[in-house]
């Protein structure tokens, strides 16, 4: 059920998916804007898959170099249970594309040292992924007169989904990250936007300090705004609070979800 909030617009509102694990193959692989590896699975196992939010979320369970296949656990009423209890390692990603009928798209962020960039980087057509989800999914409406994104290059594939169906005029995007793999990757998709880019900064406090100084003009209207922040954990904290605390911003019209942590 939806609600609707003072301003007539409606909030954003959690739909249940069914919880299904399937193992894909991969059918092609392209490096897109010299930063991601983009991998098109196929499989007949993809048929009533969903992802209706912009920012879904499925895992991904990397085999051992030494698996000859993935495996796929079994959904009980007690649980999720693997073959021998043994969980493969796992991380979340965005489903970017998936063309109703069997072929999905993701795009890997190229990094060192991640598990999922190294199985990326060195998969070739014809091998196996397991997937699992998304088990539900936020659906938020496009429609807000007032939507600020923040977000780094690991942010870039739900950002892509999201313009993609975004209806709006005052939207202003800020990047952690270069201009030029921005523009590349998000296309014509930014032809309507503000895009700021703070190539000189990582998420860090300087960073973070900057970001609310180019934010600081915009008005947010009470319950006709969206703020969508993604990125590093500590700074992502950070910035939402700051909009909620500070700009007074409405919690459930912000959203906040750390994709990666800084190690300390």
């Amino acid at each position: 059920m939806t609600k609707t909030l003072s301003s007539g617009k409606q909030a954003p509102h959690r739909v249940r998916n069914e919880l299904k694990f399937r193992t894909l193959a991969v059918s092609d692989k392209q490096l897109v804007a010299e930063q991601f590896w983009r991998i098109t699975f196929h499989s007949q196992a993809l048929e009533g898959f969903t992802s209706p939010g912009t920012d879904d979320h499925i895992k991904l369970f990397f085999p051992e170099k030494s698996a000859m296949a993935p495996v796929i656990p079994t959904v009980t009423d007690e649980g999720i249970v693997w073959p021998d209890n043994q969980r493969p390692e796992s991380r979340d990603y965005t489903p970017l594309e998936f063309d109703g009928k069997g072929a999905l798209v993701i795009d890997f962020y190229r990094h060192e040292q991640g598990v999922a960039s190294e199985w990326a980087e060195n998969v070739n057509v014809g091998d196996s992924l397991t997937i699992g989800g998304p088990r539900g999914s936020l659906i938020i409406p496009d429609d807000y007169s007032q939507q600020l994104y923040i977000f780094d290059e690991t942010g870039l594939p739900a950002m892509k989904r999201r313009l993609r169906r975004l209806q709006a005029d005052n939207v202003l995007l800020i990047a952690f990250a270069k201009r030029q793999v921005v523009e590349e990757y998000l296309g014509v998709l930014l032809a309507d936007y503000t895009l700021h880019c703070l190539e000189d900064h990582t998420m860090d406090t300087k960073g973070i300090e900057q970001c609310i100084s180019l934010s600081n003009p915009l008005h947010f209207p009470a319950d006709d705004h969206f703020i969508w922040l993604t990125g590093e954990g500590k700074a992502v904290k950070h910035l939402s609070d700051h909009f909620i605390e500070q700009r007074e911003c409405s919690p459930e019209l912000v959203r906040a979800v750390a994709y990666w942590h800084a190690k300390e």
